[in-house]
């Protein structure tokens, strides 16, 4: 009987490990380039195989045998920048990443919104979490550089041609640029609130992005996640929010994330809290 049970599980286990890596394996592949010529090379493979078995062709059934070998190789230069960025996101998981490393980057954060809001320049930076921000980065300028104070002041300066939008950082690299973020629908918001700020509340409704922004009329800084805004922080407050979000409160669910990051599943948006600290106006409507 435990011969037979062996000969039962180990199909199954094997046939499960298969369809969940068959399952995420498109999901990864689902949207990109190197989508098209996959379903092309899939159609052709299988318009082949079934030639080959009904007039049995024995020369061309060799040919496919041989030639599956290299298939491996074919994936490998074709989806070269998606595997490089899926390994690159799986290097930045907090499973992997230091405390002082996530501590660095939020002072990199901290940094930025303390120049522009003295000097009064709009800002509004995304920290992509373990949902992918690939809707927002539709629309954005691909920068894949490191995340610095000054690199982050010069792309949100008035003059810079992908000041309007917003940034996403992906760990300690600033990923895209001039991204069009989602706006909130939501009716109960104060009318005074700018493009910018329900850009910020519409990305962490649909995302667990956390996300900064700078008030280009008052300088104030708010932050937005999972659906809750917080307007008129300090940077003492922002420093304090963004370790307790980032810096690894659940180091052991950080492989279990990422995976669910590849399904279409997102986080529902909790009730919207508009803050403001004495003294601070509200954002005017021309704030973009």
């Amino acid at each position: 009987m435990w011969h037979n049970i062996q000969n039962v599980w180990r199909p199954a286990l094997e046939m499960f490990i298969l369809a969940v890596g068959i399952y995420y394996a498109s999901r990864f592949v689902r949207g990109t380039r190197g989508w098209p010529v996959v379903i092309g090379f899939v159609i052709l493979l299988l318009a082949l195989a079934v030639v080959t078995t009904l007039l049995d062709l024995k020369v061309l059934r060799w040919m496919l045998g041989t030639f599956s070998a290299f298939f491996a190789v074919a994936v490998l230069v074709i989806f070269q920048p998606e595997l490089r960025r899926m390994l690159g996101e799986l290097g930045n998981l907090p499973l992997f990443a230091s405390a002082h490393e996530q501590r660095e980057n939020i002072e990199v954060i901290i940094q930025t919104c303390e120049r522009l809001a003295d000097v009064r320049i709009g800002a509004l930076i995304a920290v992509e979490q373990s949902i992918q921000l690939q809707e927002a980065v539709e629309s954005g300028i691909a920068v894949d550089c490191a995340a610095t104070p000054e690199m982050l002041e010069t792309i949100f300066f008035p003059n810079n041609a992908i000041h309007d939008g917003g940034v996403i950082l992906k760990g300690d690299r600033i990923a895209y640029a001039a991204c069009i973020f989602p706006l909130s629908q939501r009716q109960d918001l104060n009318k005074s609130l700018g493009t910018r700020h329900r850009a910020a509340l519409g990305l962490s409704e649909e995302t667990d992005a956390v996300v900064v922004a700078v008030s280009e009329e008052t300088g104030a800084i708010s932050h937005a996640y999972k659906g809750q805004l917080v307007r008129g922080v300090t940077l003492e407050e922002l420093r304090a929010f963004l370790t307790s979000v980032l810096v690894n409160p659940n180091r052991t669910r950080g492989m279990v994330e990422w995976l669910r990051s590849w399904t279409t599943e997102r986080p529902q948006p909790g009730p919207v809290v508009v803050t403001k600290n004495e003294g601070q106006p509200l954002a005017a409507p021309a704030d973009k």
